[in-house]
């Protein structure tokens, strides 16, 4: 593909007609100009071919672990004004990070000799003595002869404590009977004699207690003594492990096209965590950047796409555009692409300023509106337009929160507007109760063969790339979704979404995930392929009006 002396690939194919973008690409939300998209055929051509390496991307049958790949490219000027391009992929590929045809990390942490290596070494042969301790036969003993000796006295000292009780009574009953049987002298001997009992009575507790915390203090101090090894070795990790990143932190270093260079500890001070994330620096985006700035080539424009199986939580399909992350890579970019000039942002152009928001229904206590696409549901950072904002305008004496509940941005349809408090609290019980029944339509970009069914897909927030989400069995919130099939037309399927939950991209993340639906939304820029729009529409809702308590319903067609 090319020599190993240099990253730089000319293109095989004849670029003189393809127009060369007079601003480079806006990383986080693009569209792929021509030259990138060549560039990324042209890699494409390369993976599927053979090479010296072998990683198993799951495209065919193999015994191992299919892991797919984020790719990117980079499309470059050189010294010579020769167009090419240079390519790279994020974190480790056949095992390692560096390769021909592929630009270098931005340092080498799988160097052998390197400390990082060393550390991990050192790290693992910690790991594994832990274990060792972990399954060793006297620490299972001891811990387990501690539990039973705190079981067994929390009985004997129950049960001492009920026979105490019962004694107690029986004195109490004795020195009455003697009070009324006895004479004075008589009554102050038998008193007398039934304290001293109850001293001693209350003495066995005492005893009792400080003979079992005897025996289980003296198991603590074995359990310690055998522990310690194990404690001492834990923190030993905690405090390697936290030095080691730092250390690794502190070597990468990224330049931006004024020639600026930052610390990655430096780039992510800025930001609410502070700290950068494990693998920051190791995605495609930064490693293009900081090869074409110390290899004097212009950057032109980038694009990068998934290659080979989908992982299990995220959404990535194979041959897809994906932007940069926006956990690791917006603030090291940030920094990169000072000195570049960029395409605007597309995400703080109002695309729904002229868009109607059309009344459907509406009342002395709610409205029901149907939101265009691209409209916010609510304000946003940078754009105040929004459904919340409109009503607020044609209802100024409309009390409460107004808004009852929200669609995506990029979701046509209904939406409840509540113009008083009362309307809007009994509103939104209907929601926490589930009560309320929702229909949306969408157009999938494939045949579904199933016809109805029901998605039970748990949903979190990807922390790494927001507002993307992720399926998470472990941290993810219960998500639920019915679905019917209503017609297959020219290789797409519309299909009716019930859902059960109310997730945020819920539908979505249903749809395109691969124990889902495993076929994106058409028009799905977060989970699918860019389209002239997202073809997701809230059609139907039935709830019971504030007012009356009786049911209503609405229905207003999608528009695609």
């Amino acid at each position: 593909m090319l020599n190993s002396s240099s990253c730089f690939i000319p293109f095989k194919s004849d670029t003189s007609s393809l127009k060369i973008p007079t601003k480079f690409t806006f990383p986080f939300y693009y569209k792929p100009d021509e030259l990138s998209k060549l560039a990324c055929a042209e890699l494409q051509e390369y993976l599927t071919g053979s090479h010296k390496w072998i990683h198993n991307f799951g495209l065919d049958n193999n015994d191992s672990k299919p892991i797919g790949k984020m790719f990117g490219v980079l499309v470059v000027e050189n010294e010579n004004k020769k167009i090419g391009y240079i390519t790279a992929f994020s974190g480790k590929l056949a095992g390692v990070n560096t390769l021909d045809n592929f630009v270098p990390p931005i340092y080498d942490m799988l160097d052998k000799d390197g400390f990082f290596m060393k550390g991990q070494m050192e790290i693992t042969l910690i790991n594994k003595r832990v274990r060792d301790l972990e399954s060793d036969p006297k620490t299972k003993e001891i811990e387990e002869t501690l539990e039973k000796n705190k079981t067994q006295f929390s009985i004997e000292i129950e049960a001492l404590k009920t026979l105490n009780v019962e004694l107690k009574k029986e004195r109490k009953q004795k020195r009455t009977k003697a009070k009324l049987m006895l004479n004075k002298l008589e009554y102050t001997k038998v008193n007398e004699a039934l304290n001293r009992e109850s001293i001693i009575q209350k003495n066995k507790v005492k005893y009792l207690t400080l003979e079992w915390n005897a025996a289980i203090e003296n198991l603590r101090a074995i359990e310690k003594e055998i522990t310690s090894e194990y404690r001492l070795l834990k923190e030993k990790r905690k405090v390697l492990s936290a030095s080691l990143q730092a250390k690794l932190f502190d070597e990468y270093h990224f330049l931006n096209a004024n020639g600026t260079h930052r610390s990655l500890l430096s780039i992510f001070r800025e930001t609410p965590q502070k700290l950068p994330p494990a693998a920051a620096g190791e995605c495609a985006a930064p490693k293009l950047l900081q090869y074409a700035y110390l290899n004097k080539l212009k950057p032109i424009s980038m694009a990068e796409f998934w290659w080979g199986v989908e992982p299990n939580s995220a959404i990535r399909k194979h041959k897809h555009y994906y932007p940069s992350c926006q956990g690791k890579c917006h603030p090291i970019l940030s920094h990169m692409l000072l000195g570049l000039e960029v395409d605007d942002n597309p995400l703080l152009t109002n695309n729904a300023e002229k868009k109607e928001l059309e009344i459907v229904f509406e009342d002395d206590s709610l409205a029901i509106v149907n939101k265009p696409t691209e409209l916010l549901s609510v304000p946003g950072k940078t754009i105040k337009d929004s459904v919340y904002h409109r009503m607020k305008i044609k209802y100024p004496s409309a009390t409460g929160p107004i808004i009852v509940h929200r669609l995506d941005m990029a979701t046509s349809g209904i939406m409840l507007i509540a113009k008083t408090k009362h309307a809007h609290d009994h509103l939104q019980q209907q929601f926490i109760k589930r009560t309320i029944k929702k229909r949306y339509t969408a157009l999938l970009d494939g045949i579904i063969e199933k016809s109805t069914g029901i998605i039970d897909l748990p949903i979190r927030v990807d922390f790494d790339d927001r507002p993307r989400q992720l399926v998470c069995y472990e941290h993810g919130k219960t998500a639920q979704t019915k679905f019917k099939v209503i017609a297959k037309e020219e290789g797409r399927t519309r299909i009716h979404l019930f859902p059960i939950t109310g997730r945020t991209h819920q539908l979505r993340m249903h749809a395109s995930h691969p124990s889902g639906l495993n076929t994106a939304i058409v028009g799905d820029d977060l989970y699918g392929r860019k389209n002239n729009r997202l073809h997701l529409h809230a059609a139907y809702i039935a709830f019971k009006h504030p007012k009356t308590n009786q049911e209503i319903n609405f229905t207003v067609t999608e528009d695609f």
